[in-house]
């Protein structure tokens, strides 16, 4: 498992945001771990084009955080 920390993906808002309720991708926003081997789309509008997979710990500087409410939603 890896730690997830403010400002890598898997805390961010275009982190599969086509599925934000996916069990496993709110699981990683609540606990702020992941497993070592999951992999997910960015769908930040500069990155969207490019269909970009990413490791939750991964980063750029279009980092958005996802809203509370919804890491709270498990």
């Amino acid at each position: 498992m890896f730690e997830v920390h403010e400002g890598q993906c898997g805390l961010c808002v275009h982190f599969g945001e086509r599925h934000p309720q996916q069990p496993q991708l709110v699981n990683i926003r609540v606990r702020h771990a992941a497993p070592e081997d999951y992999i997910d789309t960015c769908n930040h509008p500069q990155h969207e084009a490019l269909h970009l997979k990413v490791t939750p710990i991964s980063g750029c500087d279009g980092f958005e955080p996802v809203p509370q409410a919804k890491q709270s939603a498990a």
